[in-house]
């Protein structure tokens, strides 16, 4: 099964679009005894068990490597058994590790990726060109790799807006995109900022290629999943794409002080799950 095809699977499987972020903070995770690759993974079996119990569903989840690697050989081993549990309950796993570099080192970075670690897809930075990307490509034809698009932090505008020809950077990316394009290929573009989400959209849209889009910035980065939703709705393959949320589902116990911190979890999903569900129904 190619990558696109998983996705679909597990949206009709799941009833979602959304993939849920999994990003420790051991100061945020409510449970003090125990190693820290005990409480990390402690807090995420929880909330899968709690997800699985009440029956609400991500569509995918998405580990950053870099919350699990700053805890040292302790947080990659609960990385580790993390993405083997989501996944063998079918969640593909989308790992962010924003990789690019010469082709030996991200052949490297590949075979960390998919073979160790065992995701489904990955983040890539375009910024070394396509022979920095292809090996992850050209060794594993059936996976995902998202490509920084437009991202959602603030100062991205400092390159990623630069005028090209009279166009911003970020288009020029979309088209080198399209251009690598292959079963797989998707984007990373920001839900933050609604005007350029939509400008990529139209440029993916016109090309008539299936490029999946991963949009962080959801939640506690203040996007809009309404105006996220009726930027989507023109696609007619709606299933490919993910809209992720992080912090604010897996420590939503801080807003419900009155749940355990898999309830507040769960609770905060099954609302953008509503959301999203909700914009889909308006015409």
């Amino acid at each position: 099964m190619n990558y696109i095809d998983l996705l679909r699977k597990t949206s009709n499987r799941f009833n979602s679009i959304v993939s849920l972020g999994l990003d420790p903070v051991i100061d945020d995770i409510p449970i003090n005894s125990g190693t820290i690759k005990d409480r990390i993974l402690s807090f995420y079996e929880s909330i899968l068990n709690r997800i699985i119990q009440q029956k609400i569903y991500p569509a995918a989840v998405k580990p950053n490597f870099a919350f699990y690697s700053q805890y040292g050989i302790e947080g990659i081993e609960a990385l580790v058994l993390i993405i083997r549990l989501f996944k063998s309950e079918g969640f593909p796993v989308i790992l962010d590790v924003k990789r690019g570099d010469i082709g030996k080192t991200s052949k490297a970075y590949s075979k960390e990726a998919f073979e160790f670690l065992k995701a489904d897809a990955v983040t890539l930075s375009p910024f070394m060109g396509f022979d920095s990307i292809s090996p992850f490509i050209d060794n594993y034809p059936n996976k995902g790799y998202y490509i920084l698009n437009k991202t959602s932090n603030k100062s991205s505008r400092e390159i990623q807006d630069i005028l090209i020809n009279g166009s911003p950077f970020y288009t020029y990316i979309s088209k080198k995109i399209i251009d690598w394009h292959t079963p797989g290929i998707g984007a990373v573009v920001g839900g933050t900022n609604i005007n350029e989400l939509k400008n990529i959209a139209n440029i993916f849209f016109n090309s008539k290629k299936n490029i999946p889009l991963l949009i962080p910035g959801i939640g506690s980065q203040g996007g809009s999943v309404e105006d996220v939703v009726n930027i989507l709705k023109k696609f007619k393959d709606l299933h490919i794409h993910r809209i992720n949320s992080s912090s604010s589902i897996n420590y939503a116990y801080k807003k419900h002080e009155n749940l355990h911190f898999s309830n507040a979890a769960v609770k905060e999903l099954k609302i953008l799950n509503n959301k999203i569900d909700s914009a889909l129904d308006k015409k």
